[in-house]
C-alpha cells in the first residue's frame, strides 16, 4: 500500500470518527431540549451523564444512531421539538402518544425518511398535516384522539407500505370522502377513521383490500348503501359502521366473511332483512343492529351458534317468534331484543352458557309462562321482560338469582302470590312489578332485601296488611303500593324510611287513623287517598299543605280549633278536638320552655364573645402568622409560614363567592389554593363579624374538614384570627367545569364529561346519604366543580352548605336563600326552603351543560328562559333530542349521550318528588358509562368478554 493511500485512509477514518462524535453530541442535544422545552416527571429518567442509548424509552443501532423513541404515557406536557430528525437521521420509530405536547402537528416530522412508526395518539396536536409523502417507509400512522383540523391529508393513501391507518376521533378536520383510490394500500390491515368528518359513499374500491382485518368508520355521515364488495374483505374481523346515515339493505354478500367476529352497524337507517348467510358467520360473536328500521323475523341460523355472545337487535320492527333453541349452543353475554314485535314464548335455554348477565326483552309481544331455565341465570344483573303478554306465576327462585340488581316484570299479566323467597335478593336495587294481577299478602320477609331502591307493586290484587317490616328497608326512596287491596292499618315503621322520597298508598282499603310519626317523612310528598283511614289528620300534614294527599278518606276529619273552609273534610268531633286541645297544649308548653332555655344560652354565649373581642381589642391588632389560630385536618408536609409569605396579588388566580383565591406552590414542589375569606378592618361591628365568622366560615370548617372522599375538594388547615380567615384546600390544575366547558381553550369528549358527571354525583351522594347528618350543598354549579390532573371532579366551595339536623326536626329545610339563577330548583326559588332535591336539581342542569355544551342561561333560550327549558322544548321529537348534544362531542357517543340526557331530564322535573336521589343517580351513570362492556358502542369498544379479542397493534413487533 502506498503512502498515498494509507494517507488517505487514514483522513477518511478520522473523517469518519468525526462524524460520528459529533452526530452523537448533535443527539444529545435533543435531550437537552425536550429537558428544556417539555416539563413531566418521567424526564428524570434521562441523565444527561449518561450515554444516551441507555436512556429509558431510547433505542439505538450497532453505530449508536438513535433509531427509536417511546415516551408515550409519560404524561409529558409543554413543546416536543419540530426538528426531531435533524438531531436523528436513522430515526424508525417515534411513539409520543397519551401526552400533551402544546402547539400543531411537527412539520418536519416529513425529513424522517426512515421512519417506520409514527404514533401520537391522544397529544393535543392542533393544526394541519403536511404533505406525508415523503414517508414511504411508514408502517404504522397513528394521529387518533387529537385535535387536527384543516383538508384530510390524502396523501395518506400514497403511503403503501401502511399496516395500520388510525385516526379515530378528530372531528375538527372538514368533511371530507374516502377517494377511489383508498385501494392503493393493499397491505393495510387496521384502518380506523371513526369520527374524523367522513361523508358521502364508501367506495367499492374498498373490496379490493383484502388485507384488512379491522374496518372502522362509525361514527361520520356516510350515506348511501352497505357496498356489497365489502364481502371480498376475507381476512375481516371487525367492521364498524355504526352511527351513520346508511341506508337500504344488509347485503348478503357480508356473509362471506368468514373470519368475522365483530358486525356492528347499529343507528343507521337500514331496512329489509338480516341476510341468513351472516347468521352463519363461523366466528361471529357480536351483532350488533340495534336503532335501524329492519324487520322480519329472528335470524333463524343464530339459534345454532356456538360462537355468539352479544345480540343487540333492540328498535327495529322485527316479527315472528324467537327460536326455541336460542342459546342453546352458544355461552351469550348480552341479549337486548327489546322494542320490537316479537311474539310466541320466550326462549328457555338462554342460560344454559352461565354467562349472561342482561336479558333485556321489554316492549314486545312475547306470551306464556316465564321459562324455568330462568332460575338457572346465576350471573344476570339486569332482568326486564316488562311490557309483554306474560302470564302465570313468577319463579321462586327468581329472587334466589345471586347478582341480579333489576327485575321488571310489571305490565304483563303475571299471577299468584310474591314468592316468601324474595328475603334472598340481598343485591336487589330495583324491583318493578306494578299492573300484574298478583294477589295473596306482602310477604314480611321483603326487609331482607336491604338494597333496595325502587319498589312498585301498584295495580296489583294484594291484599292483608302492609307488613312492619318494610320499614327496615332504609336505602328505599320509591314505594308505589296504590291500586291493591291492602286492608290494615298504616305501620307507624314506615316512618323510619328516612331516604323514602314518594310514598303512594293510595286506592287500598287502610284503615284507622294517620300515624303522626309518618310526618316525619315531610316535605317529601305521599298520597294516602282514597282508603277508609279515620281519626284527625296530624298538625304536621295540615301546616305542611298536604291535604289534598288525604282527600277520598270520608273518616278523616280536622280539628275546629283550625277554622278550615276546606270542604273535602269534616270537623272532628269533641272528644277529638279535646285530645287536640290537650296535646297542642303539651306542644305549646314545650314550645316555650325550649325557647326560653335557647334565649339564657343565647345571651349567656353572646355576652362571652363580646367580652373575648373586647380584651382581643385592647391588644395591638397583627397580621402575623403567629397571630392566627390554627387547624389543620391532614398531617401537613409544608411550612405554615410559606402560607402568608405567598399571599400576594400576582398569585390570586380567582375570586369565589367569599373572597380572592390565591395559588401557592410551596417549597416542597407542592402547590395548594388559599381562600381569602374577608377582613374584619373594614366593618363596623367586630362583634357582627363574630357571628358572621362563626355562622359561615365555622359551616364550612367543620363540614368539610372532616369529610373523606374522593369526590369531594380536601382542605388541609384553615387559619383565623380577628383580620382575616384563610382556607387551604387542595389545588386542582385544571381549574373548574364552567371554564373547561365554555372557555373555549379545549374540548372535553364525552368519556370525560361522563367521568365528571359520574364524580359529581358520588360527591354529591356522599354528602346526601352517607354523612350523619347529611349536607345539602345548595350552590351546585360548573364553576363550584373543580378538575384535578386527570379530570376527576372535586365539588367545592360549601361556604353556604348547611347541615341538616334531625329529620323531622325544623332544620330538615333551611330558609337561608343560597343558590345561583339557572341552576336554582323551582320550589327553592318561591319557597327557600332547600332540600337534596334541591341539589339534584342543579346537578341536572350542571348534565345537561356537559350534554349540550351551553351555558345555564344564553340569549337563544328566549326572554327568561333557561336550558332546562330550551331542553324540554327539543326533546319532543328523535331528530330534536339529538339536535341539543354538543356537535363539539364524537358523534359515536350520541346514543351513550342520550342515555344521560334521560337522566338529567328526570333531575330536572319541576315536581321534586319525581326527581331520582342522588344514589340512584350514580347507578344510572354508571349503567351509561361509555367505556363499559355493556351493549353499548363507542370508538374503541372493549370486547374483553368475546371469544376472540381484536387488538390494534401499537408497534411493529406486533404487526
Amino acid at each position: 500500500m502506498t503512502i498515498q493511500k494509507i494517507v488517505t485512509l487514514v483522513f477518511f477514518l478520522t473523517l469518519s470518527s468525526f462524524v460520528q462524535a459529533t452526530t452523537k453530541n448533535d443527539q444529545s442535544q435533543f435531550f437537552v431540549l425536550m429537558n428544556k422545552f417539555a416539563t413531566g416527571n418521567s424526564l428524570s429518567n434521562w441523565d444527561i451523564g449518561k450515554p444516551i442509548c441507555q436512556y429509558k424509552g431510547v433505542g439505538c443501532d450497532e453505530h449508536g444512531n438513535v433509531t427509536k423513541i417511546d415516551v408515550s404515557g409519560w404524561s409529558l406536557s409543554g413543546q416536543f421539538p419540530d426538528d426531531v430528525c435533524t438531531y436523528f437521521p436513522r430515526l424508525q420509530v417515534l411513539h409520543l402518544g397519551h401526552n400533551n405536547f402544546l402547539g400543531d402537528f411537527p412539520r418536519q416530522i416529513t425529513n424522517c425518511s426512515f421512519l417506520e412508526e409514527l404514533n401520537m395518539t391522544a397529544t393535543s396536536l392542533t393544526g394541519q398535516i403536511p404533505d406525508l409523502s415523503s414517508l414511504q417507509s411508514l408502517k404504522l400512522l397513528d394521529l387518533s384522539n387529537n385535535k387536527l383540523t384543516g383538508d384530510f391529508p390524502l396523501s395518506i393513501f400514497n403511503l403503501t407500505n401502511l399496516i395500520l391507518l388510525n385516526f379515530n376521533e378528530n372531528r375538527q378536520f372538514n368533511p371530507w370522502q374516502l377517494p377511489e383510490h383508498i385501494s392503493r394500500l393493499t397491505k393495510l390491515k387496521w384502518m380506523v377513521l371513526t369520527a374524523c368528518k367522513l361523508h358521502g359513499l364508501i367506495p367499492t374500491s374498498i373490496g379490493n383490500m383484502t388485507s384488512l382485518i379491522d374496518l372502522e368508520l362509525s361514527g361520520n355521515r356516510l350515506v348511501g348503501k352497505v357496498p356489497r364488495e365489502l364481502g371480498k374483505l376475507k381476512n375481516l374481523k371487525l367492521l364498524e359502521l355504526y352511527y351513520n346515515q346508511l341506508e337500504g339493505e344488509i347485503p348478503a354478500e357480508l356473509g362471506n366473511l368468514t373470519e368475522l367476529v365483530d358486525l356492528d352497524m347499529s343507528t343507521n337507517n337500514l331496512t329489509g332483512k338480516v341476510p341468513e348467510s351472516i347468521s352463519r358467520l363461523p366466528k361471529l360473536s357480536v351483532l350488533q343492529l340495534y336503532y335501524n328500521a329492519l324487520s322480519g323475523e329472528f335470524p333463524s341460523a343464530l339459534a345454532n351458534s356456538t360462537t355468539l355472545t352479544i345480540l343487540s337487535l333492540y328498535d327495529n320492527l322485527f316479527t315472528g317468534e324467537v327460536p326455541q333453541n336460542f342459546g342453546l349452543s352458544s355461552a351469550l353475554l348480552a341479549l337486548d331484543l327489546s322494542e320490537n314485535r316479537f311474539s310466541g314464548k320466550l326462549p328457555p335455554f338462554l342460560c344454559n352458557g352461565g354467562k349472561l348477565n342482561y336479558i333485556l326483552l321489554l316492549q314486545n309481544m312475547f306470551s306464556g309462562e316465564l321459562p324455568e331455565g330462568y332460575v338457572k341465570c346465576e350471573s344476570v344483573v339486569r332482568f326486564r321482560v316488562n311490557y309483554n303478554q306474560l302470564e302465570g306465576r313468577i319463579p321462586e327462585e327468581l329472587f334466589t338469582l345471586p347478582h341480579v340488581s333489576i327485575i321488571d316484570v310489571s305490565y304483563n299479566h303475571f299471577s299468584g302470590p310474591i314468592p316468601t323467597t324474595i328475603g334472598s335478593a340481598k343485591n336487589l336495587s330495583e324491583l318493578f312489578m306494578q299492573s300484574n294481577k298478583l294477589s295473596g299478602l306482602l310477604p314480611f320477609e321483603i326487609s331482607g332485601v336491604t338494597n333496595l331502591v325502587k319498589l312498585d307493586l301498584s295495580n296489583n290484587i294484594l291484599y292483608g296488611p302492609i307488613p312492619s317490616s318494610v320499614g327496615k328497608l332504609k336505602s328505599l326512596n320509591l314505594l308505589l303500593l296504590q291500586g291493591n287491596k291492602f286492608n290494615s292499618s298504616i305501620p307507624e315503621s314506615l316512618s323510619s324510611l328516612k331516604s323514602l322520597n314518594y310514598l303512594d298508598l293510595s286506592s287500598n282499603l287502610l284503615m284507622g287513623n294517620i300515624p303522626e310519626s309518618l310526618g316525619e317523612l315531610l316535605p317529601n310528598p305521599m298520597n294516602l287517598s282514597n282508603n277508609l283511614l279515620s281519626g284527625p289528620i296530624p298538625l304536621l300534614f295540615i301546616k305542611g299543605g298536604v291535604l289534598e294527599s288525604f282527600s277520598g278518606n270520608p273518616g278523616l276529619c280536622l280539628p275546629s280549633s283550625l277554622n278550615s273552609s276546606d270542604r273535602n273534610f269534616q270537623t272532628c268531633s269533641h272528644s277529638y278536638n279535646h285530645k287536640k286541645t290537650n296535646n297542642i297544649v303539651w306542644i305549646i308548653g314545650t314550645s316555650v320552655g325550649i325557647v326560653i332555655v335557647g334565649v339564657i344560652l343565647f345571651l349567656k354565649r353572646y355576652f362571652g364573645n363580646k367580652k373575648v373581642v373586647m380584651e382581643q381589642d385592647d391588644q395591638s391588632l397583627s397580621s402575623s402568622f403567629y397571630s392566627y389560630d390554627v387547624k389543620s385536618f391532614h398531617r401537613l408536609s409544608f411550612d405554615q409560614r410559606e402560607i402568608f409569605e405567598a399571599m400576594v396579588e400576582k398569585n390570586i388566580v380567582g375570586y369565589g363567592g367569599s373572597g380572592a383565591v390565591y395559588k401557592i406552590e410551596l417549597s416542597n414542589g407542592g402547590v395548594v389554593a388559599a381562600k381569602k375569606l374577608w377582613s374584619h378592618k373594614h366593618k363596623h361591628s367586630v362583634s357582627e363579624d363574630q357571628l358572621v365568622l362563626d355562622k359561615e366560615l365555622k359551616t364550612e370548617v367543620e363540614t368539610l374538614g372532616n369529610i373523606r372522599h374522593k369526590n369531594i375538594v380536601k382542605l388541609y388547615c384553615y387559619f383565623s384570627s380577628l383580620d382575616c380567615s384563610l382556607l387551604v384546600y387542595e389545588y386542582m390544575p385544571n381549574g373548574n367545569l364552567w371554564h373547561a366547558l365554555h372557555g373555549g381553550k379545549f374540548v372535553l369528549d364525552w368519556p370525560i364529561r361522563h367521568q365528571i358527571a359520574l364524580g359529581i354525583a358520588q360527591g354529591l351522594a356522599y354528602l346526601h346519604h352517607d354523612l350523619n347528618p347529611p349536607i345539602i350543598h345548595r350552590d351546585i354549579k360548573s364553576t363550584n366543580i373543580l378538575l384535578d390532573i386527570d379530570y376527576q371532579p372535586k365539588v367545592a366551595d360549601f361556604g353556604i352548605a348547611k347541615v341538616l339536623q334531625a329529620r323531622g326536626g325544623k332544620d330538615s329545610s333551611t330558609t337561608v336563600i343560597a343558590g345561583t339563577y339557572g341552576y336554582l330548583a323551582p320550589e327553592y326559588a318561591y319557597s327557600s326552603k332547600a332540600t337534596t332535591k334541591c341539589d339534584v336539581y342543579s346537578f341536572g342542569v350542571v348534565l345537561m351543560e356537559l350534554i349540550t355544551g351551553k351555558k345555564p342561561v344564553e340569549p337563544e333560550f328566549g326572554d327568561n328562559k333557561n336550558i332546562v327549558y330550551w331542553v324540554s322544548t327539543k326533546v319532543e321529537t328523535k331528530e330534536g333530542a339529538f339536535e341539543v348534544l354538543d356537535n363539539k362531542v364524537s358523534d359515536s357517543f350520541k346514543e351513550d349521550m342520550i342515555k344521560v340526557l334521560r337522566i338529567a331530564i328526570r333531575c330536572t322535573y319541576s315536581t321534586p318528588a319525581q326527581r331520582p336521589t342522588m344514589n340512584e343517580v350514580v347507578q344510572l351513570l354508571i349503567e351509561t358509562d361509555p367505556c363499559k362492556f355493556n351493549c353499548c358502542n363507542m370508538s374503541n369498544k372493549k370486547k374483553s368478554d368475546t371469544e376472540e379479542v381484536i387488538n390494534k397493534p401499537k408497534s411493529i413487533y406486533d404487526l
